[in-house]
């Protein structure tokens, strides 16, 4: 099955009850399998600038890449997959563009953003972020979050400074410890993790699971797995219930189907005929 037929892909930004305007940009590309979501931050519209720049790099230049490779092939610069090298590659490309559009111009000094991108292939997905957008999991009755939030907050409870409950209470939740574009450099965290048909897979801004708790997003998700247009206005309304302090953002997306990579003689002529 190919990648279009295999996943089935919804996304929604909001920008909640109390911002004005919304700072998120998300992009889902089912032909592609990718994936991008990020939580702009800065002064006047310099937040959604910066999430801006950084989905157009990663939608652009990972889809321009993958029409002469396979994600899944061995990316000989850096030895590993090229799905994960692009991803990585254009993280910080983006965090560059930022950085150089906030050094050039004043109005949008000390801009920056987070963000979480995926790229599914072979029966797997591999997954980049900066910051404290994440991504989460669905597979049978196991809902759990997959990537770590680069927080203050997040390092507090792992060195055991305080539990995960009272970090629910904490006022230093939306203190990053790395975001794209602040700074010269970035470093992102990549991982690659294997997928089951039946998985679902949740992309979200903080403005969601800082307003709606994981047992409840996982809940709704669990009730809605069969609808995932009325999952992801389930999940925007109970955030914006809730107070909706933040722009919030989902991007879900359900495994229908293997999508394991071609092998053999017949990828090997495809990608002849594409050189």
């Amino acid at each position: 099955m190919n990648i279009s037929e295999a996943l089935e892909i919804v996304g929604q930004t909001n920008p909640g009850m109390v911002r004005s305007h919304n700072e998120d940009s998300i992009s889902f590309d089912a032909q592609s399998g990718l994936i991008v979501l990020a939580d702009g931050m800065g002064g006047y519209n310099a937040g959604e600038v910066a999430s801006g720049i950084a989905v157009s790099v990663l939608s652009s230049e990972v889809k321009h890449r993958l029409e002469n490779d396979e994600p899944n092939n061995i990316d000989t610069e850096t030895g590993e997959e090229v799905g994960a090298a692009l991803l990585r590659a254009n993280v910080i490309k983006a965090n560059l563009s930022i950085f150089n559009a906030a050094q050039s111009q004043p109005q949008y000094a000390g801009m920056g953003t987070t963000i979480v991108s995926g790229l599914f292939y072979d029966n797997r997905v591999v997954v980049a972020h900066v910051g404290d957008s994440r991504m989460y999991r669905l597979r049978g009755e196991v809902f759990e979050t997959v990537t770590r939030d680069h927080s203050l907050l997040q390092e507090q409870i792992d060195s055991g400074i305080i539990s995960k409950e009272m970090a629910r209470l904490s006022k230093n939740k939306n203190l990053v410890t790395r975001a794209v574009g602040i700074e010269a450099g970035v470093e992102p965290e990549v991982h690659v993790h294997d997928v089951q048909v039946g998985d679902i897979y949740l992309f979200c801004s903080d403005g969601l699971n800082d307003m709606v708790e994981d047992d409840d997003i996982g809940e709704t998700l669990k009730m809605l797995q069969g609808n995932l247009s009325l999952a992801a206005t389930q999940l925007i309304e109970q955030a914006n219930d809730n107070g909706g302090r933040d722009n919030v953002s989902v991007i879900l997306v359900k495994v229908k189907g293997s999508f394991a990579a071609q092998t053999g003689w017949w990828a090997k002529l495809k990608s002849w005929f594409k050189n």
